[in-house]
């Protein structure tokens, strides 16, 4: 069996912990900061090996997952570097480059629930792409995808989710202005977004065959969809994908 290990038990490190242990029931060493940050993680899963020592954590690993923050990569290749040897070394910090990382990844917070859109940058290295390829499979969708468009995927995948939220919070708030109590108007956001994701999905529709099918002539929805363009709604989505990217 092979020995991965995450060094970084926050957000994302957190979510990819959850996610791996929702699906498999692999080996999974991690190291974090604190010994209660520890401790949270091993009263939900007890087989899960801990470490307040990442050069410990890494001896015999085939894999390590660096999930810190970017300001961090350096400190903490250099602190595990004598222990590494072979193991594939992949990073998920965004716009960090570091000769002895052997795979970038880009996965987003949905890998806790195995929902995660992660984009691989594809590499020589074979053998560690296929390991992480594994790994995040577990997490969601998975693309590899060449070095220049890892800065897309990280804006559409990455960030997007977060404009997706914005956007039913949106939702939420025009609903509420309208009438609902704000927990309903949220479940009629998230099921409205889930129900157009998911025919897509089926339907394999370009979204905008799929939004000629509600647009009756002179109705309501065209109205609205006019008021999302006199705002400017598509190019605020547009510059908000690219703006990460300057």
């Amino acid at each position: 069996m092979q020995k991965i290990v995450i060094i970084g038990a926050g957000n994302m490190g957190g979510a990819m912990i959850k996610g791996f242990l929702r699906k498999t029931n692999g080996a999974l060493t991690i190291t974090a900061k604190t010994k209660q940050t520890l401790d949270t993680f091993v009263g939900k899963y007890p087989t899960i090996t801990v470490d307040l020592d990442n050069a410990h954590a890494v001896r015999g690993a085939d894999m390590v997952i660096l999930a810190v923050k970017p300001w961090f990569i350096e400190p903490v290749i250099a602190e595990i570097l004598p222990n590494l040897n072979d193991a594939c070394l992949v990073s998920v910090a965004a716009n960090v480059r570091h000769e002895r990382i052997d795979v970038y990844a880009m996965p987003n917070i949905a890998a806790e629930i195995g929902e995660s859109m992660t984009f691989i940058e594809e590499t020589p290295k074979t053998d560690c792409i296929e390991k992480a390829m594994a790994f995040f499979e577990t997490l969601g969708e998975v693309q590899v995808v060449p070095e220049r468009q890892m800065g897309a995927g990280m804006m559409m995948a990455g960030c997007g989710i977060a404009y997706v939220m914005r956007y039913i919070r949106a939702m939420m708030e025009g609903g509420v202005e309208m009438g609902l109590y704000p927990r309903q108007a949220q479940e009629i956001a998230m099921q409205t977004m889930r129900g157009a994701v998911e025919l897509l999905a089926h339907t394999g529709d370009h979204p905008e065959a799929a939004i000629d099918k509600v647009t009756t002539p002179g109705g309501v929805t065209i109205k609205g969809l006019n008021e999302l363009d006199h705002a400017g709604f598509n190019s605020a989505v547009i510059r908000s994908l690219k703006a990460g990217l300057k």
